[in-house]
């Protein structure tokens, strides 16, 4: 086990410890709530630059990394849901979207065009903006201002719509691949 791995490890192992301190009703429970949610997230890019950094990229880090961010947010936007129903579209919409490139991006591995469905700037702004929305709703508790609810919800809302137009780029770079145009005769 790398130090970058274990970081990655750590980034699932904090989902349950954000989702404790939500549901808590500490003193303060949101906001300890979205500080373990904000280190979590800047593990995401963590773990990255170890990996580069140390030389420890791993076949089992390249699995695993994508797979902590997944959890992450669809387990944080879940429990935002039950509080905040309004969340409900751009929630499944998110999830949708990371179960739909996620199943791409394997098949695409399968047929050893992974490449073609790499990570690109459309799908860092998403992320970037989703954790911004998540790490604002987390926040929101009863005597808070309106503003930061609102903040939150555009955010996210914006994340939902980036996630689409991202997808699309996706499944479009893929069916170029998948189907090129047949040369006219």
């Amino acid at each position: 086990m790398n130090t970058a791995n274990l970081v990655t490890l750590t980034r699932i192992a904090l989902i349950p410890v954000i989702v404790g301190l939500y549901y808590s009703g500490l003193p303060w429970s949101h906001f300890f709530a979205t500080a373990v949610f904000i280190v979590a997230s800047v593990s995401d890019w963590l773990d990255g630059y170890l990996a580069r950094k140390l030389n420890q990229t791993s076949e089992f880090g390249a699995f695993i990394d994508p797979v902590a961010d997944k959890l992450l947010v669809a387990v944080i936007l879940i429990m935002l849901v039950t509080n905040h129903g309004y969340l409900l579209l751009a929630t499944s919409i998110i999830i949708a979207r990371e179960i739909l490139v996620s199943a791409l991006r394997e098949w695409m591995a399968s047929l050893g065009k992974r490449a073609t469905v790499a990570v690109a700037f459309s799908g860092k702004l998403k992320t970037t903006v989703q954790m911004i929305a998540i790490g604002a709703l987390l926040l929101v508790k009863d005597g808070m201002p309106a503003i930061l609810w609102q903040f939150g919800f555009v955010l996210v809302n914006i994340a939902a719509l980036l996630s689409l137009w991202s997808m699309f780029q996706y499944f479009k770079k893929a069916w170029a691949v998948l189907f090129p145009p047949t040369p006219v005769a």
